[in-house]
């Protein structure tokens, strides 16, 4: 699996710090899917399975997000399932 994220043209990361703050991510390179809390973390695994999202990574990249999201979960005593 691969530990880089490639910067995506179509995305500003500043954005995602201006509108979430200095939190962590699960796209560390262009700051999507926020995991800070149990909200983000849910709403960052929905998102991640939109075929219409997940199509703007490669696929390696995409099972790097969802690791990320899944180790964020089991922090916080979430339970995600794969969809």
């Amino acid at each position: 699996m691969s530990t880089h994220i490639d910067r995506r043209e179509d995305v500003n990361p500043e954005e995602g710090e201006r509108k979430y703050g200095d939190v962590p991510f699960a796209d560390t390179t262009n700051h999507k899917y926020p995991i800070d809390t149990p909200e983000h973390i849910r709403a960052a695994w929905s998102y991640i399975h939109h075929k219409d999202n997940a199509a703007k990574y490669d696929s390696d990249e995409v099972e790097l997000i969802k690791d990320r999201i899944r180790r964020a979960a089991e922090k916080h005593g979430i339970d995600v399932k794969d969809a």
